[in-house]
C-alpha cells in the first residue's frame, strides 16, 4: 500500500520528474536492442520490462516474438510506449506500477529485463527481490546500468552533492559487477557481464548539458531548485560541463557513455 511505503513521496516526485524523458529514447533505442540480444530473448517467452519508460526494450523484445509486459511509474512515458506499440502493430501490455511492488504473480515470466529503470528504485534489494520473485526458476534476469566511475555515474554523484537524496535512498549508479554479484548472491547463478557504449549526439558540451537538463529527472529538479540562485546554478553548470568535456568526442559530435549489462539465471 502507498501509505505504508516510506518512499511514496520520493516516488511521486520521480513520477513527475521523469515525465520529460521521452526525447532521450532516440539514444536508448539502440542500447535496448543490445540488452534484448544480450538476454537471448526468444519467440514465445513471457517477458517483463521493469521501468520500461517509452517501451523501447519491450517493443524490441515483442518484435522478436516474446509475449511482453512493461511497467513504469510514469503514465506520460507509458502513453508514448503504447503509441510505439500501436505503430509497430504489436500487442504489448503496458501498466503503471512500482518496481518495488510488482503487480504480477510468482514465477510468471521467463525473462525479466530493465534498461536503466529498476536502478532508480530507492531500495535496490527490494527491486531485485521483486524482479526475481516474478521470474521462473531458471529464467533470465538481465539489466543495463551505469557504473559509478564513468560519465553517467559521475554525473549522478555530482547531482547528489548539490541535491542529496532522502535518507535511505540508494545511489542509482551503485551497480558495478561486484555490487551486482552481491545483490544476486544466493538468488541467481551463471552471472555474466558485458560493457557497451551509447553515443548520443551533441554539438558541444554546453549543448549536451542543456539537453540533459530538460530530460533527466534529477537534473530538472536541481535546475528548478537553483532558479533563484544564479551564482549556484552557474557554479553547478561549470562543474557539469567540465565533466561532460571529459567524455565529449568533438571530432564526431558525440558523447561516449559506457554502460554495463548484467545477466543471470534464477537459482
Amino acid at each position: 500500500m502507498a501509505d505504508q511505503d516510506p518512499f511514496a513521496g520520493f516516488k511521486a516526485v520521480q513520477k513527475e520528474a521523469w515525465s520529460l524523458f521521452t526525447p532521450m529514447e532516440v539514444f536508448t533505442t539502440p542500447s535496448a536492442a543490445k540488452l534484448v540480444s544480450f538476454a537471448g530473448v526468444a519467440t514465445g517467452q513471457m517477458l517483463l520490462d521493469v521501468g520500461c519508460g517509452t517501451g523501447v526494450a519491450a517493443i524490441t523484445a515483442a518484435r522478436r516474438g516474446a509475449k511482453v509486459r512493461g511497467l513504469d511509474l510514469s503514465p506520460v512515458l507509458l502513453e508514448r510506449a503504447r503509441e510505439h506499440a500501436q505503430l509497430a502493430n504489436l500487442d504489448v501490455d503496458f501498466a503503471e506500477g512500482d518496481a518495488e511492488s510488482l503487480p504480477y504473480g510468482d514465477n510468471e515470466f521467463d525473462v525479466v529485463l530493465s534498461q536503466f529503470g529498476h536502478m532508480f528504485a530507492p531500495r535496490p534489494k527490494v527491486a531485485i527481490g521483486e524482479m526475481l520473485r516474478v521470474l521462473k526458476p531458471g529464467g533470465t534476469i538481465a539489466f543495463s546500468t551505469w557504473p559509478p566511475h564513468l560519465y553517467v555515474g559521475r554525473m549522478f554523484a555530482l547531482i547528489g552533492r548539490h541535491l542529496p537524496p532522502p535518507e535511505g535512498v540508494a545511489s542509482p549508479v551503485s551497480w558495478d559487477p561486484k555490487i551486482v554479484a552481491e545483490r544476486l548472491a544466493g538468488k541467481a547463478k551463471d552471472i555474466t557481464f558485458e560493457m557497451d557504449i551509447m553515443t548520443p549526439s551533441a554539438l558541444s558540451p554546453q549543448h549536451f548539458r542543456r539537453t540533459m537538463e530538460t530530460t533527466i529527472g534529477p537534473l530538472i529538479k536541481l535546475v528548478a531548485q537553483y532558479k533563484d540562485e544564479p551564482d549556484r546554478l552557474r557554479s553547478f553548470r561549470s562543474e557539469f560541463e567540465a565533466l561532460i568535456s571529459e567524455y565529449y568526442d568533438g571530432s564526431n559530435n558525440v558523447m561516449r557513455q559506457q554502460f554495463l549489462m548484467s545477466k543471470a539465471k534464477k537459482a
